[in-house]
């Protein structure tokens, strides 16, 4: 009976666990603390908390050949889940803004110089190319793009990635602002921008389709991310396919979703997650995110010089594809400045273009990789 007795208490998780397994669980119930109490990123910190749980729960083995996670995984290693929320993303995107004033796509294009800059500064660190360019693409400020890339190119640094991406997204409103009043002036800010006018709805349907074949064609690589974003718009924008507009963004994107949290929560096990790697990273994703916010705010003033202060340069900083939470940040610090300030559509014009942007940078970053 004793033989039995200890045998149970030696198979049990309790005497398995290291202080690295409990170290990364309470990580797990931080985030979760995060997204329930103070709201960032709910719909991906709380399953990507839970998944942080279950992974490092000894014994559980969920991430071994034939466990639950490894199975869910496999959606993220085969770079099918991605897409599928970009499919969601783009049901749920309105282009209007960028359409009517497609001058702002420069200010989209403009924030990921933050992607490059910090490829670069990786790589001066001793990075090697994969590893680089995993971590630079946090500075799109775009999950889904940081999971895609990171799965493709250094699959062992997808939690720290993913953690930093979705981390600074949820941190916008923290980030940004000081930047932004750091490279503006109070006359800068206070510019008003023209409304932003409404767009024929056959430039609407024609815009996905274009946008899609020309990315294709330049950055194949790009496709699979930008094919499905311009699908989930097109089924928006068509008008005809209402079932499906709304199954992309409801059913689909919410399932997905559940599915990608939890499989980037499995790969934050205490030996991939506790590394002096994750330190860099989390420092290179900060600095990447904050140099595209300068980058893009930058841009802008050049266009507010260039144009007479028609362009309000705030509306840079949304370049960065943290939709709709960057173009947020441009109304609210408009509005300080000035009460009657109303940039949130001007700056939804850069944001969307961020989104397609990052997904470029994406495939740029993997048809240059070893």
């Amino acid at each position: 009976m004793g033989y039995l007795i200890e045998r149970f208490i030696t198979q049990s998780g309790y005497y398995a666990a290291t202080w690295k397994n409990i170290l990364m669980i309470f990580v797990g119930i931080f985030m979760i603390y995060l997204g329930i109490r103070k709201k960032y990123e709910p719909l991906l910190l709380i399953p990507i908390g839970f998944g942080a749980i279950l992974v490092n729960l000894p014994k559980a083995e969920l991430m071994s050949e034939g466990g639950l996670l490894y199975y869910i995984y496999y959606g993220v290693k085969s770079g099918v889940f991605p897409p599928l929320i970009f499919l969601g993303i783009g049901a749920l995107t309105d282009f209007t803004p960028l359409l009517s004033k497609p001058h702002t796509f420069l200010l989209g294009a403009a924030a990921q110089f933050g992607i490059f800059g910090t490829l670069l500064g990786a790589k001066a660190l001793g990075f090697d190319f994969n590893e680089a360019a995993s971590i630079a693409i946090i500075g799109g400020a775009d999950g889904p793009t940081a999971i895609y890339l990171t799965s493709r190119l250094a699959e062992y640094l997808l939690g720290p990635v993913a953690v930093a991406a979705y981390s600074y997204m949820a941190m916008v409103p923290i980030i940004q602002p000081p930047i932004i009043r750091l490279l503006t002036t109070k006359k800068e800010r206070s510019v008003v921008m023209s409304s932003v006018k409404p767009v024929p709805k056959e430039i609407k349907i024609v815009f996905p389709i274009i946008i899609t074949i020309i990315s294709a064609l330049l950055i194949p690589q790009s496709t699979p991310l930008i094919g499905m974003l311009m699908l989930g718009n097109l089924l928006k924008e068509c008008g005809v396919v209402d079932r499906l507009a709304k199954t992309a963004q409801n059913e689909l994107i919410n399932i997905v979703t559940i599915f990608l949290g939890i499989s980037v929560g499995a790969k934050m096990s205490a030996a991939e997650f506790l590394t002096v790697k994750t330190l860099f990273i989390t420092l290179l994703g900060l600095f990447a995110f904050a140099l595209g916010t300068a980058s893009g705010v930058l841009l802008g003033k050049l266009m507010c010089l260039v144009t007479k202060g028609k362009v309000n340069p705030i509306i840079g900083a949304a370049g960065v594809s943290a939709v709709p939470m960057a173009a947020r940040v441009a109304q609210k610090i408009g509005q300080e400045e000035d009460p009657s300030n109303f940039l949130l559509m001007n700056a939804m014009g850069p944001n969307v273009a961020g989104v397609i942007g990052s997904a470029i940078a994406a495939g740029i970053l993997l048809s240059l990789a070893h």
